[in-house]
């Protein structure tokens, strides 16, 4: 049973909590959506994003399907291709990160494009599940374990290792008395 709208009490706010719906957004991380000017301005910076990201995407995806054309993996037997595509790829992830983050005031549409899009489109940890799905179902369970354990760990070395080397040579040529280079 409903009470009868006469008897429904509302909450009252006071006039310090009042606000209009321009002055709701007080900060860039809080945005009045129902304000016409400010869902434009989120979903034109968004989308800005959103295009820069399928556009990287596209082409590291066109350049990982090229790598699977010019090494093709055989039925059966260990994807080198895809293991090789995805170190590279993460070990360029951890170059990358260290130079925008250390050395480069990037655009803020680099990374997301960059290391988002491209390099998100060239690492296939989505073909690495397959492969290790179709190893396993062909009944080449251990190239499958080996295959998962090798990858997870190359990807993770060659991140480390490659924002490792970065930063070492960053500071030496920093210290050795370059300018800054940001």
């Amino acid at each position: 049973m409903t009470a009868p709208r006469d008897q429904i009490t509302e909450p009252v706010a006071s006039d310090a909590s009042v606000a209009s719906d321009a002055s709701v957004a007080s900060d860039a991380s809080d945005v009045a959506l129902s304000v016409p000017a400010q869902r434009h301005e989120v979903a034109h910076g968004q989308m800005a994003i959103v295009a820069v990201v399928a556009v990287g995407g596209a082409i590291g995806a066109a350049a990982r399907y090229g790598a699977s054309l010019l090494w093709p993996t055989a039925p059966g037997t260990f994807p080198w291709t895809t293991l090789t595509v995805n170190a590279a790829g993460c070990a360029v992830i951890g170059v990358f990160m260290v130079v925008i983050s250390d050395v480069w005031a990037a655009h803020r549409l680099v990374r997301p494009f960059f290391g988002t899009g491209v390099l998100g489109g060239f690492t296939t940890f989505s073909t690495y599940a397959v492969d290790i799905q179709r190893l396993a179902v062909d009944g080449h369970a251990r190239t499958a374990l080996a295959y998962l354990a090798a990858t997870a760990l190359t990807a993770v070395a060659a991140v480390w290792c490659a924002a490792t080397v970065t930063r070492r040579v960053i500071s030496r040529r920093f210290f050795a008395g370059e300018k800054d280079p940001r």
